[in-house]
């Protein structure tokens, strides 16, 4: 079958987009004027998906029925889509209550393996002639491809595969922003059902969130919108970890639940900026407080996010000394729901041995806060910035990490550098 659509609007396509992380994924984007091939291999659901579908105003999505552990039917779908500006490979499978070496229902294993690693892969391969120059790639990983979690058959394997393999791509394609999400626990649909018939306790699932709460799958959406856009090509190669702090939390003890409400994802973002020593750094940011200032309306309804670079000017071995002023400094004034984002200088070549430890211990400091902070809503992440990189480029990614949409993101220090991909302007989603 050839290609019967072609569409000027930026497009993504979204594997295992009938429920879920990927439905919500879906939504998003076309709130914000994407075009969407939504991918499953459920026909009920995407049809359900299609005829549901509640936004008259946005393009109406093209649903395709697709088995992605079938490696000819991957094939074939590259003659059923229109150029692409974003892949978006979320399908994946779990095998809940079966040890690694098992295989007990006949080529379970084969299958996961097919889906959550070969599938990815198969993709691009497929698509490849598909993708505009500039294209953004991303992989759903898991925070089981960071830490194993057993009795999930090969699903830990399978992500940590995955992540390595997203690497790999970014290197092989320096034209592209490949990228990849790792999701701590989400509810979803799934989840919601275990938690209904009594399988799992969610307070359980909670304990070691920093944030003190599931995310939703809106959660997710959102990191993937941005991740889809051309504002990620600095993050080429790395791996968004948003789980709530989860992965950076060490502690023996249940966490707190959380003592905060929410905020709506797409709540204007109050931005105060700290500290901001380096002249093209405090140029761009003053420019972009400014605007954003004139486009808040109410910036006492709006969600409080810092950015603070006075780690930026300590002198060698005084990054720790910054950031712990910086966090008392931001702790002054917010009691819960606010996020701080600090800029964190590039590893040195020729530090002292004595100093060495500095870097580490700003980095630990980010996760320690992370865990105290959590239960109210407080969030605090870094970004440690290559030499090579203007604060121009960064400013998007400030945007997500700081703002609302990025709630569920606290404890992580992003590493953005130069991108070899030309900047593609494809409208942020919002």
């Amino acid at each position: 079958m050839k290609t019967t659509c072609i569409s000027s609007e930026p497009t993504a396509l979204i594997t295992g987009a009938a429920s879920g992380i990927g439905r919500a994924t879906a939504l998003r984007l076309s709130k914000s004027g994407w075009r969407c091939v939504v991918v499953d291999a459920d026909a009920a659901a995407l049809a359900r998906l299609k005829d549901g579908w509640p936004m008259n105003e946005a393009p109406v999505p093209l649903p395709l029925v697709v088995d992605l552990t079938d490696a000819e039917q991957i094939k074939r779908l590259a003659d059923s889509i229109p150029p692409l500006d974003a892949l978006i490979n979320n399908a994946g499978v779990s095998a809940g209550g079966i040890d690694a070496l098992s295989d007990s229902t006949k080529g379970a294993a084969a299958k996961l393996l097919a889906l959550n690693l070969a599938a990815p892969a198969r993709l691009v391969d497929a698509c490849e002639r598909r993708l505009r120059p500039g294209a953004r790639i991303v992989n759903v990983a898991s925070g089981a491809g960071l830490r194993a979690i057993p009795w999930r058959g090969l699903y830990s394997p399978s992500k940590a595969g995955l992540i390595a393999q997203t690497r790999a791509l970014a290197g092989a394609r320096s034209d592209w922003t490949v990228t990849a999400l790792s999701p701590g626990f989400v509810r979803t649909e799934l989840v919601q059902h275990l938690i209904d018939s009594g399988r799992l306790d969610p307070s359980k699932a909670v304990a070691k969130i920093p944030l003190g709460r599931m995310a939703e799958p809106e959660d997710m959406a959102a990191a993937l919108c941005f991740l889809a856009g051309s504002g990620a090509r600095t993050l080429t190669g790395q791996l968004l970890v948003l789980d709530g702090g989860s992965s950076v939390y060490g502690g023996s003890e249940a966490l707190p639940p959380a003592r905060y409400a929410v905020q709506p994802l797409d709540l204007a973002l109050g931005l105060h900026c700290v500290e901001i020593h380096c002249a093209g750094w405090r140029t761009s940011l003053d420019a972009w407080e400014s605007s954003r200032a004139t486009r808040t309306r109410a910036p006492d309804t709006a969600y409080p996010g810092t950015v603070d670079g006075s780690a930026l000017a300590a002198t060698r071995g005084r990054t720790l000394e910054a950031a712990l002023e910086a966090a008392r400094r931001f702790r002054a004034r917010h009691d819960a729901n606010a996020s701080l984002t600090l800029l964190l200088p590039p590893d040195a070549d020729d530090i002292a041995w004595k100093d060495a430890g500095d870097a580490a211990a700003s980095q630990m400091l980010i996760a320690t806060l992370a865990a105290e902070w959590g239960a109210v809503g407080l969030r605090i992440n870094g970004l440690q910035l290559a030499r090579d990189v203007e604060a121009a480029d960064c400013l998007d990614l400030l945007d997500y990490m700081a703002g609302p949409r990025a709630q569920f993101l606290t404890g992580q220090v992003l590493r953005p550098h130069a991108s070899a991909a030309p900047a593609q302007r494809t409208p942020l989603p919002s």
